[in-house]
């Protein structure tokens, strides 16, 4: 397996601090430096458009701080925090951080919070936790430390939680969990079968029960179509309705 590259932005209101921290990711391996960032709203355009693996982010900042910039990420982007006061600690790991530097932190520091970052990214990235075929019938999913096979006919829809995602499958009662994000999973997924109706729902098109209004029923499970996907669920419906 070849290492993994963690992308990442830099995000503090001091020109001398976004300048140390870039020259520490400049010369740690497994971090791919993408853009310094003097505020959280400079960074919030930026990744808009960019997504990223990480964020190293200086909390006490002007018009919107690190803590409340942290809360808008995409759930995929981790964060560690730098900053000079140690009382944002615990809401520091209230908001998932990876890692928490009390400035001013040296480069053995800052590599040791790295790489608390890149063994999570090895966990989530690193190992191919969903191969589909070819011929797109099946996957296979690691649950348990066992790799599970699954025929895709008998998905009924995938449920994201976090970090995790939830596979309902016909005929059984309790979900396989596996350790990996919805997006991740969208992306290996046949479009043709499946379809995004929800941030937390991927539904498979040939298991739909019943369509009533904006919720589709999947044995007797009612999940709501959400209005970013409702054009695409849209489409689908009147591609394949008899017209009267």
């Amino acid at each position: 397996m070849s290492p993994i590259k963690i992308t990442c932005v830099i995000v503090d209101d001091e020109p001398m601090a976004l300048n140390l921290v870039e020259s520490y990711v400049e010369k740690t391996p497994f971090l791919d430096f993408k853009k310094k960032c003097s505020s959280a709203i400079e960074a919030m355009e930026y990744i808009k458009t960019n997504p990223v693996d990480l964020v190293f982010l200086d909390i006490q900042m002007p018009d919107l701080t690190g803590l409340e910039f942290s809360k808008m990420l995409p759930k995929e982007t981790r964060v560690i925090f730098t900053t000079a006061f140690d009382h944002y600690a615990l809401e520091g790991f209230k908001v998932e951080a990876i890692d928490y530097l009390l400035k001013p932190f040296d480069y053995a520091e800052f590599l040791a919070a790295a790489n608390k970052a890149n063994a999570w990214f090895e966990l989530v990235k690193g190992q191919k936790q969903s191969i589909v075929s070819e011929e797109k019938e099946f996957l296979f999913v690691k649950s348990e430390y066992k790799q599970l096979r699954i025929k895709l006919a008998d998905v009924l829809y995938f449920e994201g939680l976090k970090d995790y995602i939830k596979i309902w499958i016909k005929d059984n009662p309790k979900p396989i969990l596996t350790l990996m994000s919805l997006k991740s999973l969208e992306e290996e997924l046949p479009s043709t079968q499946f379809m995004r109706v929800h941030r937390s729902f991927i539904v498979s098109l040939n298991n739909i029960n019943v369509i009533e209004r904006s919720q589709i029923i999947i044995n007797e499970q009612r999940i709501t179509v959400s209005e970013h996907y409702k054009p695409k669920f849209l489409e689908f419906i009147n591609n394949n309705s008899l017209n009267s």
